[in-house]
């Protein structure tokens, strides 16, 4: 369960891109805090800046301003020989686990390399771990032995898992890590990665399109939109609860195979902005049907409207 403590603070971090004479804004003011044995979702369309964002805080992308600490210190400027010492607390299971692999390189090398690398472990001791580490994602020891093309998809990304692990970090970043697997392998290593963050009582954030199984494995989910956060919820109350028009538009996105197919689909219309040619006011303002004057001017802030509930509108609904 989720402590009180503080273990990742972001706050107002913001991520702009040259683009010949203009500029990119790919994230925007983002702040928000997680939890010690906390996951959090993190949610929206393709190219609202959840990778750019993940890649921040991972290190190894700078930010353009704002501040990112874990467990109090601020390692976004810290330099290069300090920051590869501090970055084994932090470690990230991607959407492609085969791209993380090399083709010439053992299953148990992989897992090994970090505790060689940070801990200076000998190889016969890292390789034990490893093996024990495979059997705890459900993969035979005898995988040590095996290159990364004998495995399926969902085995790498459980060898992957395995890797993340070895070093005991205090922040797992998931970043699509169940996007590219079956439904069935897909809900298989989501429960693999709720166990893990449960036994070493760390922090998580799970970023995903899936917004029923992100549900699924989070307590709290915020909502981003064109490099904003706009919105902030537990997981529990996100079907009843939520409040900005773009997370319900989300929501009504999303269907089960019982579902009424006679009900209408609402859909969005228009376009989201380029992130190249941002508008004044909030930037969900020409696809919103609850537009007014005053969200063409100005761009709302993220309130908090209940406990454990922000959001960034002028004119919340409820459903």
């Amino acid at each position: 369960m989720p402590s009180n403590e503080i273990i990742l603070k972001v706050e107002d971090v913001y991520k702009k891109f040259p683009v010949k004479k203009r500029t990119l804004h790919a994230v925007s003011g983002i702040s928000f805090e997680l939890f010690r044995g906390e996951t959090l979702g993190l949610v929206g369309e393709s190219g609202c800046g959840k990778s750019t964002l993940a890649r921040m805080i991972a290190g190894s992308l700078p930010v353009t301003s704002g501040t990112i600490t874990l467990n109090g210190v601020d390692y976004t400027k810290m330099k290069p020989k300090e920051f590869r010492k501090f970055r084994r607390n932090i470690q990230m299971v991607f959407q492609d686990p085969l791209s993380s692999f090399s083709p010439r390189m053992k299953i148990g090398k992989y897992i090994c390399e970090p505790r060689i690398n940070y801990d200076r472990v000998s190889k016969e001791e890292a390789m034990k771990e490893a093996c024990v580490l495979l059997e705890k994602v459900g993969l035979p020891a005898d995988f040590a032995d095996r290159f990364p093309h004998e495995l399926s998809g969902g085995q790498l990304q459980r060898v992957a898992i395995a890797r993340a692990m070895a070093i005991d970090p205090r922040l797992l970043i998931c970043d699509e890590a169940t996007g590219a697997l079956d439904v069935s392998i897909q809900n298989q290593i989501a429960k693999l990665l709720v166990g893990f963050i449960e036994e070493k009582n760390m922090g998580c954030l799970f970023i995903g399109h899936d917004l029923a199984l992100v549900r699924s494995v989070t307590q709290r989910i915020a909502i981003m939109y064109l490099g904003r956060i706009v919105e902030l919820i537990n997981s529990e109350d996100l079907e009843k609860e939520c409040a900005h028009p773009y997370t319900q538009a989300l929501l009504g996105s999303v269907f089960d195979v019982y579902c009424d197919r006679s009900r209408p689909i609402a859909l969005l219309t228009g376009e989201p902005p380029s992130p190249l040619e941002l508008h004044e006011g909030c930037p969900f303002a020409v696809r919103c049907g609850n537009c007014t004057e005053r969200c063409t001017r100005e761009v709302p802030a993220l309130e908090e409207t209940a406990p454990g509930h922000s959001v960034a509108c002028f004119n919340p609904v409820s459903r």
